[in-house]
């Protein structure tokens, strides 16, 4: 197989698979066989004696994620659990692909961002909830959809780990002219949740294809069962850990 200089971060799936050395490798993972995806952002209600109803955000966002797995053999079992001991419980994050979110809903936005990562157009504050991003395809149909997941690469801020999901997106042709100023056409301005968790700086990538998200194991317990059929059931539980 080679020398290799980082092991495997990922958890394993059939997209990314993990060699016997902890590198990223060998046979094609298991598959989920279902997921559980959770939007956490605590809000703290109070009422007035008149009524009132007054809100704020109490905490921080997060992802929950629940996977399941279908009964596997010995072989399609260990990679797994070997790689969730490894991060010794809650010690230490890793990365999950779902595979709903491994390409976007619109087939021809996935292609130009195979070879053509967006950009933010301009610099953003902390608690923004939408953005301007350059470097999209002219083609107003080739754009990502409202579900669509993405990851911030900002080389002033390597600590920006927080996934977002599409809620709203605007072009040259569509756009809310009471609000926005009319996008150019290798422009999308989108909306997103959560707000922006940190600054972001002009010109950082915006990640769209097979965006990673970064989580921890919600407990330090990991169990399995091996049934009489020699096949083991197995699920977890993971949330959302930014750096």
């Amino acid at each position: 197989m080679g020398a290799y200089t980082s092991f495997q971060n990922i958890l394993p799936d059939p997209n990314n698979a993990i060699g016997v050395g902890g590198q990223a490798a060998g046979t094609n993972g298991v598959g989920f066989a279902s997921v559980q995806f959770s939007s956490k952002a605590p809000i703290q209600v109070s009422r007035t004696n008149s009524g009132r109803v007054i809100t704020r955000s109490a905490a921080g966002h997060k992802w929950d994620i629940s996977i399941k797995y279908n009964p596997m053999t010995r072989d399609q079992f260990e990679p797994i659990y070997n790689f969730l001991l490894a991060q010794k419980g809650r010690l230490k994050p890793f990365f999950v692909q779902l595979p709903n979110q491994y390409t976007s809903r619109n087939a021809a936005f996935t292609t130009h961002t195979q070879s053509n990562t967006p950009t933010a157009g301009t610099a953003l504050n902390q608690g923004s909830e939408f953005m301007l991003q350059a470097g999209h395809n002219t083609t107003t149909a080739t754009q990502p959809q409202p579900g669509d997941m993405f990851t911030i690469t900002d080389t002033n801020d390597s600590l920006h780990t927080k996934a977002y999901r599409v809620t709203r997106v605007m072009n040259n042709s569509d756009y809310h002219s009471g609000l926005h100023s009319q996008p150019t056409t290798a422009q999308r301005l989108i909306y997103f949740t959560p707000n922006l968790q940190r600054a972001v700086s002009s010109g950082a990538g915006i990640d769209y294809y097979q965006p990673l998200i970064r989580v921890m194991l919600t407990s330090d317990v990991q169990s399995y069962s091996l049934g009489t059929n020699n096949l083991y059931t197995f699920s977890l539980k993971l949330e959302e850990a930014q750096a």
